[in-house]
């Protein structure tokens, strides 16, 4: 790692870095990531609440879409802009733009207001993740960059742990706006820590045009998807002129981008990179994981709420059993795919286990104890969470480092939107079925038959992602990992 050279670039010499000097920044990139993960996983807990006090509960939704909007439309972009300013100011960007979106969110007096706070914040969030797995990847090849599952599962796990617990006692006993003015602090311990690590890493320049037409079309054909999605069954039908003029724009707009890909110079999604199979049937299968996965999370707090009679407090208590169980899913899968010849098979087995529980709880929504609930949602996120390395190691594994940034700001752009087309999808769900997501309506629903319905329809479509998605793995191949033997691994498990 003496010297790098890139294609239409120049090389930068820097002194090779031990491993204590990797393991600095490798945890000072993921303290960033920390940062819009405890975001994400504190929002959940509050929304009924978020919905009773500033009204408009139909659009709650947005409050979550919103953010994963502009994260996934940045996403394939901060791989790029890193490489012409540098890691370290693109990440310290990031973080900027993160908390200023954070301040209006917390300041937010309405919902409007409040959900172009979050889009505000996505456009920061979705830097610290690209950067975080990109940074990893410029450091470490890809049978060692495994282990390092274990430390992004960590990031996960306090995020997980902490983010619902205070996301549902600020909700409960303080104020909703608690869940934002967090941040602040946060980042700018964030900054102060990561400042000196990231001067370390060898800077490598490279000259790139930034596709500013292509994420304009990207941007503006989503919205107008997730917006059809948001309203159709709900504030118009299905069919009528409204969501059909939505969606035939939204059409029109994907195809005008899908046109900008093939003649952009540099286009916002490298068609090149997308043609390698295990990148495109790795990043579909992602996508998929992550529309089950995100989408769960929102609504089985509302769940719990509205079926369970629980407050904000206990729903945020219960949310602890689908995120640990994909904390300690993705370690599992981390630790395990040195040590595998065909480590595709984790992959496989975790969505077999998610799809069967996500089965079971549609089966029997409204019935099942609390404890029943919490063993199946264990269940659904372990399995899940043992995707996510496999996923992100074939894809890094398949591409040489001139391509690392823009595969891995592929694979956070079908992540990010496939959470966000999730939370739409059953989102329209929900409203078309009825479902109470403002807190006045949470507190009158009762627990029965009637309102449990609309629950089982959101995991059967759960299940059916993660159906697909093992479609999707099984056609992804699975090439021998590049890095040296690690001399601590095990004889390998054919």
């Amino acid at each position: 790692m003496n010297e790098a050279r890139h294609p239409h670039g120049t090389s930068a010499t820097a002194p090779a870095l031990s491993e204590q000097e990797k393991n600095v920044i490798i945890g000072g990139v993921l303290l960033s990531m920390l940062l819009a993960a405890l975001d994400q996983t504190i929002v959940a807990p509050a929304m009924p609440t978020i919905g009773h006090a500033l009204g408009h509960a139909d659009y709650l939704p947005w409050v979550v879409t919103g953010y994963l909007l502009t994260a996934t439309a940045m996403a394939p972009l901060y791989g790029k802009i890193s490489d012409v300013h540098g890691r370290r100011t693109t990440i310290f960007a990031a973080i900027v733009i993160f908390l200023i979106g954070s301040l209006v969110s917390a300041l937010a007096p309405n919902m409007l207001t409040l959900i172009v706070g979050r889009a505000v914040q996505g456009l920061g969030g979705g830097g610290l993740f690209a950067l975080s797995q990109t940074v990893i990847g410029d450091l470490v090849p890809p049978r060692e960059r495994a282990r390092y599952a274990a430390w992004i599962s960590g990031t996960w796990a306090v995020a997980s742990i902490a983010g619902p617990l205070l996301g549902g006692t600020f909700a409960e006993h303080l104020h909703w706006s608690l869940i934002f003015w967090i941040n602040i602090p946060l980042g700018i311990v964030a900054l102060a820590i990561i400042n000196n690590p990231l001067k370390k890493l060898p800077r490598v320049a490279r000259t790139h045009s930034i596709d500013a037409a292509g994420a304009t079309l990207l941007v503006a054909a989503t919205s107008l998807l997730l917006l059809a999605l948001n309203w159709g069954g709900s504030t118009y039908p299905w069919l009528s002129p409204q969501i059909l003029g939505l969606l035939a724009c939204s059409v029109v707009l994907w195809a005008l981008f899908a046109l900008r890909l093939r003649h952009a110079a540099e286009p916002l999604i490298s068609l090149e990179v997308l043609a390698d199979p295990v990148v495109r049937w790795g990043t579909i299968a992602i996508f998929l994981v992550q529309a089950a996965n995100v989408g769960l999370s929102v609504y089985l707090p509302v769940y719990v709420q509205s079926a369970h009679g629980l407050t904000a407090g206990g729903s945020g208590m219960a949310m602890l059993g689908l995120l640990l169980g994909t904390v300690f899913g993705a370690t599992t899968s981390g630790r395990a795919i040195p040590r595998f010849t065909h480590y595709k098979r984790i992959a496989l087995i975790g969505g077999v286990l998610s799809l069967v529980c996500l089965a079971v709880l549609a089966a029997v929504a409204g019935r099942s104890s609390l404890v029943v609930l919490e063993l199946l949602t264990i269940g659904v996120g372990f399995g899940t969470g043992m995707t996510f390395p496999v996923t992100t190691v074939s894809v890094q594994n398949a591409v040489d480092q001139a391509h690392l940034g823009v595969a891995t700001g592929l694979l956070t752009f079908l992540r990010s939107l496939g959470g966000a087309l999730g939370v739409a999808a059953l989102g329209a769900i929900a409203l078309g079925n009825g479902l109470p997501l403002g807190g006045e309506g949470v507190q009158a629903a009762a627990a029965g038959a009637a309102s449990a319905m609309p629950f089982a329809y959101i995991f059967i479509a759960c299940a059916l992602a993660m159906a697909l998605s093992l479609v999707v793995y099984h056609l992804m191949p699975e090439r021998p990992l590049r890095g040296r033997a690690e001399s601590e691994i095990a004889a390998v498990v054919e």
